[in-house]
């Protein structure tokens, strides 16, 4: 096999689709395949189109993003005392009570 299909599949494919949706809905289903390939052709331009605006400016070396939390000298997470992790991190432990299994 080379790998294409010689014109004699092409004529058992053909035929396969006629027998299976029958002359009259063929070009019904034509039409259907090509305005979905028109549309998935849209959106795939759209969103090409998309990745191709300029990003937002890098900032400078040297320079911190504003994220909107106040500035406040201790971190945000983990108790100020040991600096460990806060609970709300730590995994739940849950205890079942085996005389209600």
């Amino acid at each position: 096999m080379t790998g294409a299909l010689s014109p004699s599949h092409w004529l058992v494919i053909l035929v396969v689709v006629l027998l299976l949706f029958g002359a009259k809905r063929l070009p019904d289903a034509a039409r259907g395949v090509g305005r979905s390939l028109r549309i998935f052709k849209a959106e795939t331009s759209a969103l090409s189109e998309d990745g191709k605006k300029d990003p937002e400016p890098a900032l400078e070396p040297g320079t911190v993003a504003a994220t909107g939390s106040p500035a406040t000298g201790s971190p945000a997470t983990g108790s100020p005392a040991t600096g460990s992790p806060a609970t709300a991190d730590a995994p739940a432990t849950r205890t079942t009570n085996s005389s209600t299994v």
